[in-house]
């Protein structure tokens, strides 16, 4: 009789998503990998966008980057892989900094933080100075070091609005900031970074998309231009398309976003008709499961920032944690 293992048990979840076949080449990663965080006492975040075999299979946390924000602080364990992007790893330190944070992949970046620097923020403030600077999760630390409070697409709106003040700089994802602005009196100066996955979706394609599947519901990413998100059913960050589905359970649906986003949560919901338009980050998927199993085997990539940043970056991430 085959042994039972922790793959065994957890293919339940994932079979309407993961071939038979295709499971069994993941297992032996899988069953590592359990091992591995037992020996290690580690735990692994991961995010919405991670194919199912890491989101069901491997993860201790899961969810959009101000979840894995949250949760990263009430993390018990002595090291954090993060299956996801850079900035999400760093974000993790800035929030743990006494615990080893790994990235699988140090090649997992993020178009959104590479459009914008340090340097652009500092001659922004001297542009349009006494304004405030809501900076994007999704930057690097030096980023978020010369900025006022962090944000995510889940809770900018709020952000912004907690500021108490008639304008402010949202950077780098003009989208986000453009959708944002038409939820709020606030006056928002946005800088041109775009997602390299939702600025792809447009108009055409979410008219199509009604046009060949009767009764569909569109939910599009705040990061997808404004005129998809005018579009759509409804807008709201990873975590909010996941929690609309579970609750309003729509025959058919489709998210304007990354690809394994709606693998996931079918996963969860095998009942509803996913219609998957595919996006791919190629970022995210850079993370396998052989490079968690491989970066907990030898304890890398470690993340590392400097701590002049680090400090200033944490308060804006720390700032951004305590707006309710």
């Amino acid at each position: 009789m085959p042994a039972i293992t922790p793959a065994t048990g957890l293919y339940e979840k994932v079979k309407s998503v993961i071939l038979p076949a295709e499971w069994s080449e993941f297992a032996p990663d899988v069953d590592a990998i359990h091992r591995l965080k037992r020996e290690k006492n580690a735990v692994i975040l991961a995010h919405n966008y991670q194919t199912p075999e890491i989101f069901h299979g491997v993860a201790d946390i899961v969810g959009d980057s101000l979840a894995l924000a949250r949760e990263a602080m009430k993390v018990d364990a002595d090291v954090i892989v993060l299956a996801g992007v850079h900035f999400m790893a760093e974000t993790a330190k800035l929030l743990n900094p006494a615990k080893r944070v790994l990235i699988p992949d140090l090649r997992a970046g993020c178009s959104l933080a590479e459009s914008i620097t340090a340097e652009d923020v500092r001659l922004l403030r001297q542009r349009w100075p006494g304004v405030p600077v809501v900076t994007y999760v999704n930057t690097s630390a030096a980023v978020k070091a010369e900025s006022d409070i962090c944000c995510t697409s889940g809770n900018a709106r709020k952000i912004v609005e907690s500021l108490g003040v008639p304008k402010v700089i949202m950077l780098p994802d003009e989208y986000l900031a453009q959708n944002i602005a038409k939820e709020t009196n606030v006056e928002i100066i946005t800088w041109a970074g775009h997602c390299e996955v939702h600025e792809r979706f447009s108009p055409a394609d979410v008219r199509q998309l009604r046009a060949g599947h009767p009764g569909i519901v569109v939910l599009a990413h705040p990061e997808c231009p404004p005129e998809v998100v005018a579009e759509a059913d409804f807008a709201g960050s990873t975590a909010a398309m996941a929690d609309y589905v579970t609750r309003q359970k729509p025959g058919r649906v489709v998210l304007m976003t990354e690809c394994s986003m709606s693998d996931n949560i079918a996963a969860l919901n095998p009942g509803i008709e996913f219609v998957r338009p595919c996006n791919l980050c190629p970022h995210m998927k850079r993370i396998t499961l052989a490079k968690i199993r491989r970066a907990l085997e030898t304890m890398r990539h470690e993340v590392t920032i400097d701590p002049s940043v680090a400090a200033a970056a944490r308060r804006a991430v720390e700032r951004m944690l305590a707006v309710r």
